[in-house]
């Protein structure tokens, strides 16, 4: 009866045991701030400020006009079209301007029924004869100078979020954040091929799988293209912080680009959101987080800043984003016109800054 007893006593002792580290468990759970709204939890001994600090040395360029607004609730994309025009995207419209920053026409986009690729435009891109690709949420439309509406091209479906353009004189690519690729059209919207995916592309080619590529990483909806003059497809890998040269069939040439936090490098979870390229071949990229504008030659060779966070964004804003819901904002555009004068779209200000290069001395 003795030896009952005491295993009797000796379960309850581990039922009670195993029942109080059960409630040890949830009150951690419920506790848990699995959204980091709650902020470290540290105090305000511990908080890190990002060093915005560039060498003036390092900064080749200033601003040499006045800020143009674009009088949007919310911009989204800048590029150059003929004449050296600047046509901003924003709200459910185009705007150009002259190369002074006068407003010449607003193109007021066509309205889609809910459901249908309803949305705001995500990008553009203007050819050389003036017909202005805009990229909306799933669909790409096309417009000429007037602003008359002349393609709506097919839905890629509801997983695409279309986030560049780039148009040369018989192709359109277009860059699909949401499905990871790049889709490469002729200009009347015929698709030839899909370009950086894991997939074979259209045609039964080789499949990526055999080409040692390693895919598009996209951790937020950030994801630029250009058609380079050397006619190799310029497109950033913005998880892997560099930018990729292609074939037009598909082929990965080479890369540039490093992960560092160093004004050389590109830091964060996902960067550079969106590059230019300059008259002699170079590049312009920008950075969200510790939003930087910065100027590589045409081998990826880092040449200078054209502004940083100290002249791009108000005191405080500046960070470095390991996760992207960490920057919704700072995700700037930028286009070069034909002089390599540099305009930087404002997308927390909603206005376009000019920027030239310094004069020597």
């Amino acid at each position: 009866m003795k030896c009952r007893t005491a295993m009797t006593t000796a379960n309850l002792l581990i039922g009670l045991i195993v029942a109080l580290a059960v409630l040890v468990c949830i009150v951690a759970v419920v506790q848990l701030d699995v959204t980091g709204k709650k902020g470290s939890g540290l105090g305000k001994e511990f908080t890190f400020e990002v060093d915005t600090y560039i060498d003036p040395n390092l900064i080749l360029y200033e601003e040499s006009a006045q800020p143009i607004s674009t009088a949007f609730a919310a911009s989204s994309a800048v590029a150059i079209g003929p004449n050296d025009c600047l046509y901003v995207a924003g709200d459910k419209a185009i705007k150009v301007f002259s190369e002074n920053g006068s407003l010449l026409a607003t193109m007021e986009l066509a309205d889609k029924p809910a459901g249908a690729g309803a949305g705001k435009p995500r990008s553009l891109a203007v050819s050389d004869d003036g017909k202005v690709y805009v990229g909306m949420p799933d669909h790409v439309e096309v417009y000429d100078g007037q602003g008359n509406q002349l393609a709506s091209w097919d839905s890629l479906g509801r997983d695409a979020v279309l986030t560049s353009i780039a148009v040369s004189k018989t192709d359109v690519f277009v860059a699909d954040a949401g499905n990871r690729i790049v889709l490469h059209y002729d200009t009347t919207g015929k698709l030839i091929n899909r370009i950086g995916g894991k997939a074979a592309p259209v045609g039964g080619a080789e499949g990526n799988e055999n080409r040692n590529i390693p895919g598009f990483v996209i951790p937020s909806p950030h994801f630029d293209l250009a058609v380079a003059k050397d006619g190799l497809l310029r497109v950033v890998n913005p998880g892997r912080r560099r930018i990729e040269a292609y074939t037009l069939d598909g082929d990965l040439e080479f890369w540039w680009g490093e992960s560092s936090v160093a004004v050389e490098g590109f830091c964060g979870c996902c960067n550079p959101v969106n590059f230019a390229l300059l008259p002699d071949g170079g590049f312009v990229t920008c950075e969200k987080g510790l939003v930087r504008v910065k100027v590589y030659d045409s081998e990826g060779r880092f040449v200078g800043v054209v502004a940083g966070p100290d002249q791009l964004i108000e005191a405080g804003q500046a960070r470095i984003c390991q996760f992207p819901d960490q920057c919704r904002a700072g995700a700037f555009d930028v286009a070069v016109d034909s002089k390599g004068r540099v305009f930087v779209l404002d997308t927390i200000k909603n206005l376009v800054r000019v920027f030239s290069k310094k004069k020597a001395g």
